[in-house]
Order: structure tokens, then sequence, then C-alpha cells
């Protein structure tokens, strides 16, 4: 599909990678653009309607589809982490149940809800923003992961389950990306705009997974080999 003229919908576009779809967007002729985000007043981006989202409350999901039955492209961005000294902590459960909510339930609540908008039309494509850490756990972001790898086997599956109505779905993988959620990380990060950059070409082509930047590519790639990523992680330190 091509982003000119298409009506997106970007979850948790306030700031970080979100801001960066909502902008680019914006830049590439996209006739309208959503933010879906808590607090819609705290929103002031130029081209950009902001309409209030929970993605983890259904009620919330339900309004926002109300609001926004032009829909062409969704992308599914809003996310959190929780960062735990170890796997043993006693916060990990209720941390992982939180992170759930917003990171995989979230994503199953409004993709679920925009499919018909989508389908209707013309089939469109949604975008689902999931990570490296889907195929390689760190235990201090262990919830996180957790949440990721399952987001990504539901992304595999909606893909299944929408092309029969032209919709694409494309899983977008990136490591650690230079916004406020990785302040403080002294790891190689990427910029927003080029994950952004890369998603939104793979989208007009059709391409169903993006993976965003060298460490990503290269744990993907490791994934069927005897020197995994998974089983291997000081090789991708």
């Amino acid at each position: 599909m091509k982003i000119k003229n298409s009506v997106a919908f970007v979850t948790g576009a306030n700031r970080g990678l979100g801001l960066a779809f909502a902008k680019e967007l914006v830049a590439r002729g996209a006739s309208k653009v959503y933010a879906g985000v808590r607090n819609p007043e705290g929103v002031n981006i130029p081209g950009v309607i902001a309409i209030r989202l929970d993605v983890s409350d259904p009620a919330s999901v339900a309004a926002a589809v109300a609001q926004a039955g032009d829909v062409t492209l969704l992308v599914n961005n809003a996310g959190i982490a929780r960062l735990l000294p170890s796997m043993l902590d006693p916060g990990l459960v209720e941390a992982a149940r939180e992170i759930f909510e917003t990171n995989y339930y979230g994503v199953m609540h409004v993709s679920l809800a925009f499919a018909p908008v989508l389908k209707a039309n013309g089939g469109g494509a949604i975008v689902n923003v999931l990570s490296d850490a889907a195929w390689v756990a760190a235990p201090f972001l262990s919830a996180y992961a957790a949440s990721k790898a399952a987001a990504w086997s539901f992304t595999n599956s909606l893909r299944i389950e929408l092309q029969g109505q032209g919709t694409s779905v494309q899983g977008l993988h990136v490591g650690f990306i230079d916004t406020d959620l990785t302040h403080g990380f002294d790891v190689p990060k990427v910029q927003p705009s080029d994950v952004v950059i890369q998603s939104l070409d793979g989208v007009e082509a059709g391409v169903k997974e993006v993976l965003a930047d060298t460490g990503t590519r290269a744990i993907k790639a490791s994934l069927s080999t005897e020197q995994a990523a998974y089983l291997n992680p000081e090789t991708v330190a």
C-alpha cells in the first residue's frame, strides 16, 4: 500500500518511536494521522489528530475506533517496560501482568478492533512494533521480553488470519532505540527516524518482517544455528 493519502492510526504517538511514526507519516503525505494517547490534551503535533486511548481498556479502544472509521494503516507502537534486578525479584509476576496488559493484550485489543475497519476500507496494513528481546531475553528484561515474544506469535497468526481480507501485517523488530525509554543505557542505539523509515518503506513494499538494526539482524540470523543467540547471549552483547 502507499503511505501517501493513507489514513493512519498510531498508538503511543506522544513521544519516542510513536512520535517519529506520526511525523514521518505526515511528511509522506498521509491524508490523516491519528495519535492514540492517554492524554490528548498533551499532544500538539502539526497535522496529527489526538484521540484518547488506553490500549489495555477494551471500552477505550472501542471508543477510539468509533472516532477513526476511515483508518487504512494501523501502527501498534504503545508499549511499556519495567526493569527488575533479577528474575527472582518478588515483583516479577506483578510486573509481567502489567506489561502484558499493554504489550500483548493491548496489541490484541487494538488489532482485532481495527481489523473490520481496515477490511471495509480496502484492506490496508498493520505494523506491530516488536523487539529483538523476543529472541534473546536478558533476565532484567524477562517480563518485557516475554510480552514481545507473545506479541510476535500473535503477529504471525494475525498475518495469516487477515491475508484473506487484503490486510498486510508487518512485524517490526528492533533493539535499543534512542528514546526516553532507554535513557541511561550505555548500549548501541538506533535513531527512531531510521526505524520508522525502514518500517514505512516496508509497508509500501509489502514486507512482512522488518529487522531495523544490525544487532537484530544478527540475532535473527543465528536462530537456526548451533550458536543461536538465545543459547549464547554473550555472542550478541
